[in-house]
């Protein structure tokens, strides 16, 4: 069986900043997972003790605070500059974007749509910088629902899907006098989620390697899943089945943006081992 990784693939520029500077800052506590992958925050606590408080009601007797990837609600960031407490900012600069964008734009009246997972907690930090009305939603119907004002302000969550979000674009300016878009999501989104569609379409499986509550790997197994029906999304090679490679020709790999190189190559490897 023959093993082909997708054209791109794995770690994007701002998760390989936030590695870089939990790695430098030894002992140090991160609001929430710095990114959403379990293995890897496993390696930093193990190697540079780098510990995940579950929210800012954990923060007593911290001295160094890194903010996640994902960023955290400005009233967070806010009580934590009044404990004095060394704040490391390692927020991705394309999640700092919609951020600024949704207070920019609510302060001159727009209201805020978002598209993505209000739980998600990019999401959830993005939507805190509105200072007017701001909703979150999903898909068109969900629009359909709200009672917007002729000045609309769009923006992305910055993992999702070009086409989804241009329906929903396509829907506010069909029925809104102004309205101001701006294309939140990421070009390693882009390039991830193209690469995975073209690999899928020429493999008999797929393993879509990432964090299981990973926005971007989980749109990534969505995508592969179109072209592949047998794709899966693993977190390690321990959850590798042998099944799964049965009479496969080519298995095609790809990789969520939180997914560092070491986690690919042992499952590479096992794959490699699997006999069938």
């Amino acid at each position: 069986m023959k093993i082909k990784l997708a054209s791109n693939y794995g770690f994007c520029f701002g998760v390989k900043r936030a590695i870089k500077i939990a790695e430098s800052e030894k002992n140090a506590s991160t609001i929430g997972p710095l990114i959403h992958n379990n293995e890897e925050i496993k390696r930093l606590r193990a190697n540079f003790n780098v510990h995940t408080l579950e929210d800012i009601n954990q923060i007593n007797g911290v001295k160094k605070a890194i903010i996640r990837t994902h960023g955290i609600p400005k009233q967070d960031f806010e009580t934590l500059r009044t404990k004095g407490i060394d704040i490391i900012d390692a927020t991705c600069p394309y999640v700092t974007k919609p951020q600024k964008i949704c207070e920019k734009m609510s302060q001159e009246g727009y209201d805020i749509v978002i598209f993505g997972d209000e739980n998600h907690p990019e999401v959830k930090g993005v939507k805190s910088y509105a200072n007017g009305p701001v909703y979150v939603i999903l898909s068109v119907d969900e629009l359909m629902g709200l009672k917007l004002s002729q000045k609309v302000a769009v923006v992305s969550q910055t993992t999702r899907k070009v086409d989804e979000f241009m329906a929903i674009v396509n829907a506010l300016v069909g029925r809104h006098k102004e309205v101001r878009v701006f294309n939140t999501i990421c070009n390693a989104t882009f390039e991830n989620q193209d690469a995975t569609r073209a690999l899928s379409k020429e493999a008999d499986v797929m393993i879509v390697i990432g964090g299981k509550n990973s926005s971007n790997t989980k749109q990534l197994l969505y995508i592969s899943k179109e072209f592949c029906p047998d794709s899966y999304l693993i977190e390690s090679e321990r959850e590798l089945e042998k099944s799964w490679f049965l009479d496969k020709k080519l298995c095609g790999i790809s990789a969520g943006a939180s997914t560092p190189d070491w986690i690919i190559n042992k499952i590479i490897e096992k794959i490699r081992q699997i006999k069938v």
